[in-house]
């Protein structure tokens, strides 16, 4: 059995096709979802509902939603880019943009005015997935005395964390959808899923298996001197990049 140290590292970012035929197992679903029951949260609020998505004919009415990726988007996903693993590996921080689409990393042009780029629709970012699960919350409710509901989003962030440890330790992959909460996906997926409208999309992740064996990609993390101060916060270290305001 994997330890806990081992499924931490291993967790990442699946990113490639799901084989749509390959459901994962319902006992590991519920375990996933177990494990987001038994995530912290502020004052044990429990603040979130998950809608679990598994219906064939729902999954493509969902992936037919029209999705456009926005110029903000495509300028502060820029600012995280390494054009080399000699860079990324030095940073310790952000992405290949060989991962992105060219129309995601050129600056200063909108996705628009890029050749090959046009609107697309959620099934691009689904890529065949069998199943999917919508994490919302309460927006009436916060925790108490936490402006922004700081400490109501960190709940949410940790039941992320924890659906996506059992799902690596059960061998599921699993990616992180954030196009589902865009203002206008939402709207159409509203009614679409009867969602309330006191309920707000925190995040989405699709579940499967990959179709195809996954292409290898550098992942990096700072060494943990980088970002530890002892004692008092050490001013003249060099920051971490940072997406600019």
């Amino acid at each position: 059995m994997r330890n806990l140290d081992e499924i931490i590292r291993a967790r990442h970012s699946q990113r490639v096709p799901f084989d749509p035929l390959r459901r994962p197992p319902e006992a590991d679903v519920q375990a996933i979802l177990e494990a987001a029951r038994w995530a912290p949260t502020a004052h044990n609020m429990q603040n979130f509902e998950i809608l679990v998505i598994d219906d064939t004919e729902r999954l493509a009415e969902i992936g037919r939603i029209a999705t456009e990726t926005s110029e903000m988007f495509v300028r502060e996903n820029f600012a995280q880019l390494s054009f080399s693993e000699e860079e990324l590996t030095q940073k310790g921080t952000g992405l290949l943009a060989t991962m992105f689409p060219p129309a995601w990393r050129t600056p200063g042009v909108p996705p628009e005015h890029v050749v090959g780029s046009r609107p697309g629709c959620l099934a691009d970012t689904m890529r065949s997935c069998p199943m999917i699960l919508i994490a919302t919350y309460d927006t009436r409710t916060r925790a108490p005395a936490s402006e922004g509901d700081v400490l109501g989003l960190i709940s949410l962030g940790c039941v992320m964390q924890n659906m996506w440890l059992t799902a690596e330790s059960a061998g599921i992959g699993m990616q992180i959808m954030s196009v589902f909460s865009n203002a206008e996906v939402e709207s159409t997926l509203r009614p679409l899923l009867g969602i309330p409208a006191h309920m707000k999309t925190a995040f989405a992740c699709r579940l499967g298996y990959p179709a195809d064996t996954p292409g290898r990609y550098l992942r990096v993390r700072r060494d943990v001197s980088r970002f530890t101060h002892r004692n008092c916060f050490d001013a003249d270290r060099e920051p971490t990049q940072r997406t600019p305001a």
